[in-house]
């Protein structure tokens, strides 16, 4: 082996190596035993949360911060675990192949300890059924891509059948849920879990529900390519927007890989709802022209990030879009934990697969 190759090796298992110690806290200066994964946090067995909008306001663009501070604090345990979990596919598909199992073999344990505690059995309110599915949306994609590498077949296979058990519930659930929200962004994510757990188990009726979810939110995009629930939103309705399009562009890009392509369904519904949103970020005009409001990104009360275009790389995997890809551009990295974490290295120019 040459010099340059022994030291590029050496670097790579430097780095799993401090990886590892910090997943279990040790000092890497101190450590001198093999380092083993940190313990999963706690499980969280019961969740129930309130709307954070005043019960008054049918267009929930009214934030109740009192209510809002105590949902964020409900919901930190599992949205920290969330985050880690993204921060631990990140290094994974970032290290060489020949490490990748040991890695992946810390965060399929990590989620095997909620999965063996049947963790998010107990969700106690309405708001909490229909807020849930982004998070198990992302905690199904990580597990998706761990898998891919995991050498623990039992641990593997109790952390699907979690997943299964909790998109399962969400599929009973949504099919009795408040018509308005059945077709907005909330029963996009519960359709990306279900696509992501689909493709985590090889489900053919979670898929076919995934198909039918996203399809219906699809769907309903306007000719202009705003969609209608989003817009009653009043001030947050471009922000809205692209939060449904986090689900939708993912689960289409999910399910394109298991065998359905939905990227021309409904005259092409899918780049219309894009170019909506895009082309409205500079000035939110035409957002404001339907809803009568100015948008949140303009009014001071809250900024554009990253994470609300994370979905670009999963989008530019399925089509050619300049549009698109001068967004992506200047942005990348681009990350939501919520869709599995680094979607550039998921989906993007630097794909692991």
């Amino acid at each position: 082996m040459g010099n340059d190759a022994f030291k590029s090796q050496q670097a790579g298992a430097l780095v799993m190596g401090l990886f590892l110690l910090m997943m279990c806290g040790a000092d890497p200066a101190t450590a001198t035993e093999e380092p083993i994964c940190a313990p999963a946090p706690p499980p969280v067995q019961s969740l129930s949360i309130q709307s954070r909008y005043e019960g008054s306001d049918a267009s929930r663009a009214t934030l109740n911060k009192e209510v809002q501070a105590e949902t964020k604090a409900l919901l930190k345990p599992l949205d920290d675990f969330l985050r880690d979990l993204s921060a631990g596919v990140e290094t994974m598909l970032k290290s060489d192949a020949d490490q990748r199992p040991d890695l992946a073999d810390c965060l399929i344990p990590q989620m095997a300890v909620w999965a063996e505690a049947d963790a998010l059995s107990d969700l106690g309110t309405q708001t909490t059924q229909l807020t849930i599915g982004a998070r198990l949306a992302g905690l199904a994609i990580v597990a998706a891509q761990a898998a891919h590498y995991a050498t623990d077949a039992d641990k593997r296979e109790a952390v699907g059948d979690w997943l299964s058990r909790r998109v399962g519930e969400q599929m009973r659930f949504w099919e009795i849920a408040p018509r308005g929200a059945a077709a907005g962004n909330l029963r996009a994510w519960a359709g990306l879990a279900a696509a992501a757990t689909s493709e985590l188990n090889n489900d053919p009726v979670m898929r076919s529900w995934a198909i039918w979810s996203t399809t219906y939110v699809l769907c309903s995009v306007n000719p202009d390519g705003s969609l209608p629930q989003e817009m009653s939103r009043e001030k947050f309705a471009l922000h809205y927007q692209l939060y449904a399009l986090s689900p939708l562009v993912t689960s289409i890009k999910l399910l394109q890989q298991q065998g359905t392509s939905l990227v021309e369904q409904c005259d092409g519904a899918l780049e219309r709802a894009v170019h909506f949103a895009l082309s409205d970020l500079e000035t939110g005009a035409q957002t404001e022209a339907i809803t009568g409001h100015v948008q949140s990104f303009f009014d001071g009360s809250a900024e554009l990030k990253k994470h609300h275009l994370a979905w670009l790389e999963a989008y530019l995997s399925l089509t050619s879009d300049p549009l698109a890809e001068d967004f992506a551009a200047s942005r990348r990295p681009l990350s939501f934990s919520k869709l599995g974490g680094n979607q550039t290295l998921i989906w993007g120019h630097v794909n692991q697969h």
